[in-house]
């Protein structure tokens, strides 16, 4: 019977990940450019076609529509039903792993966060501000529910290590490069993800991250003419393969005692 509701709650947190993928990808646009997450509803951005509530089905209304719209024909961005499929996945792998418990709640929490960026990210190469103090006053309350008031600014002081430590990078590549080598917007979300572990597993995941990012920046530095290489998402897998992994401090000191 046990066995019987895990498996009925991960698919139900399945098709509740589809749904907030879909509307991850409206956050993430429209906070781009500014414009209202409400007004006007959703529509087609090359001819303004009202959708309807059946080209709104997560991922089935991109099948069933053929990636074009309904209108105008013009072809969907696949990044739409992959956002709310990959959605949907985290949040079922989240509670698989974690259950109802604290860990769950920082799993969603990453998760949601991870592909907002992705959206931001990927189309317009920003991380808005709002995105990230959103999040951080987010983690800053899981931290309080989970680990208590002093903890929790414990972990905050442990963000701003990791903020300076980006910024000093940041600072570092600058002068080697002679050119912007980090965006400001990834140094605050390295702030706010800091706020989840001790500095030495979150310096483990920055490093993660950078090897992540490493084969896919070949992709970018050919696609885009300004060398533009969007760094946000690689730092927040780095910081979901840390937890999924439960890779902690003390293994982090085993491994280099051992190396």
């Amino acid at each position: 019977m046990e066995q019987f509701y895990s498996i009925y709650f991960t698919i139900a947190f399945l098709i509740i990940g589809l749904i907030f993928g879909s509307f991850y990808n409206v956050v993430g646009l429209r906070l781009s450019k500014k414009e209202s997450l409400i007004f006007p509803a959703s529509h087609c951005p090359k001819c303004n076609h009202k959708l309807k509530p059946y080209e709104l089905i997560p991922v089935f209304s991109y099948i069933f529509l053929k990636g074009k719209c309904k209108k105008c024909k013009e072809p969907i961005s696949i990044m739409y039903p992959i956002v709310e499929l990959c959605t949907g996945i985290l949040f079922a792998v989240s509670f698989y792993k974690y259950g109802f418990s604290t860990d769950f709640i920082l799993a969603l929490l990453l998760s949601s966060l991870l592909m907002i960026i992705v959206v931001t990210d990927l189309n317009f190469y920003i991380i808005p501000d709002s995105i990230t103090i959103a999040f951080g006053l987010l983690i800053f309350i899981y931290n309080i529910i989970s680990k208590g008031i002093l903890d929790a600014c414990t972990y905050a002081v442990y963000g701003l290590i990791m903020f300076g430590l980006m910024y000093a990078l940041m600072m570092f590549g600058n002068a080697l490069f002679k050119k912007e080598s980090l965006g400001g917007g990834d140094i605050k979300l390295m702030g706010i993800l800091g706020m989840i572990n001790k500095p030495i597993v979150s310096i483990s995941s920055l490093t993660i991250s950078a090897f992540i990012a490493l084969p896919c920046s070949i992709y970018f530095l050919k696609k885009n003419k300004d060398k533009t290489i969007p760094f946000g998402p690689f730092l927040v897998i780095g910081f979901i393969l840390i937890m999924f992994l439960g890779i902690d401090t003390q293994d982090i000191i085993d491994f280099l005692t051992r190396a």
